[in-house]
């Protein structure tokens, strides 16, 4: 344990062991210019002023990408890195709530974000095109597919394993971000889909990543970044808009809603109770298993063993 008086360079691997996997792949790059810019300093030198006017640099000197908007996520995600150095220095006793600089400075405003559902057009396009180009077509195409059926995160489908399938009931154990654990119904297509990419590809560990490359080495987020620069090189509309994985769980979501309610959508996206704007109804208009299992049939056009059943 560091005594008060530490500095950001001294107390900052503390913080890195602390926090989740996630939490650190996303604060990583700010907590390395932190410590170029403050690392000899201690954590209660700096002022609110100072954390602002550092996050505002970082937002001017934003990489400028295609779909930036004018640095804010990067300010957003600064002053979020270092709340997060704050408020273990809390816990820790390095520093009072009173003094902590950090719970006086405001993340950006975040602006609407610019993903839509896909029309059906659209998603037949993407699917044609990952399953007939590229060095390996069949897990492009099997990526997507279940995305769509899931609406999972990218990290989801990483972490999914083989002893994950319910192959009797058709169901996917997913483990996303905030340690959230659901099963998911999948058609009985997928289910098969993913049996044989397990059976031709894994090594008969079922606590190893299911998706997998042809020669066995477990795919990566970086399977995905090729995946859509080269479905924006055969389909323009997807380099123009910058469309992602994450617009398939906007186009499966959306669906879900249009023509099976709120709570249906909001069950099949795995979001906690309490976490939208619905108020104390959340609780009682929670959708069960069986109403995602029918919606999946629906959107899917095949039967799903839990499908219409009842608790």
């Amino acid at each position: 344990m560091h005594e008060v008086g530490a500095t950001f360079a001294e107390y900052l691997p503390e913080v890195e062991k602390a926090v989740s996997e996630s939490s650190a792949r996303v604060y990583a790059p700010y907590w390395r210019r932190l410590i170029q810019a403050w690392g000899g300093r201690r954590l209660d030198e700096p002022s609110a002023s100072e954390i602002k006017q550092l996050a505002w640099r970082m937002k001017d000197e934003a990489v400028a990408r295609r779909n930036t908007r004018g640095g804010r996520s990067a300010a957003e995600h600064f002053v979020g890195a270092v709340r997060c150095i704050y408020s273990h220095a809390e816990s820790d006793g390095l520093i009072d709530e009173a003094k902590n600089p950090a719970r006086r400075v405001a993340k950006p405003r975040r602006l609407p974000s610019t993903r839509r559902a896909l029309p059906s057009s659209r998603v037949a396009e993407l699917n044609k095109v990952a399953s007939t180009t590229g060095n390996d077509p069949d897990l492009d195409a099997l990526l997507l597919r279940l995305h769509m059926e899931t609406a999972c995160r990218r990290g989801g489908a990483l972490a999914v394993r083989p002893r994950d399938l319910d192959v009797d009931q058709c169901l996917v154990l997913l483990r996303e971000k905030g340690e959230t654990v659901r099963w998911q119904p999948v058609s009985p297509t997928l289910m098969r889909a993913l049996q044989e990419h397990a059976r031709a590809r894994g090594d008969d560990d079922p606590d190893e990543q299911l998706l997998r490359y042809v020669g066995g080495a477990p795919i990566s987020r970086r399977r995905y970044d090729h995946l859509w620069h080269r479905l924006g090189r055969h389909l323009p509309w997807v380099a123009a808009q910058q469309i992602t994985t994450h617009w398939l769980r906007h186009t499966t979501l959306t669906w879900g809603e249009r023509h099976f309610g709120y709570a249906v959508a909001r069950e099949f996206a795995g979001h906690a109770i309490g976490s939208g704007d619905g108020g104390a109804t959340e609780t009682y208009v929670r959708a069960d298993l069986h109403e995602v299992a029918t919606a999946l049939a629906a959107l899917t056009g095949e039967p799903h063993p839990l499908a219409g059943a009842r608790r």
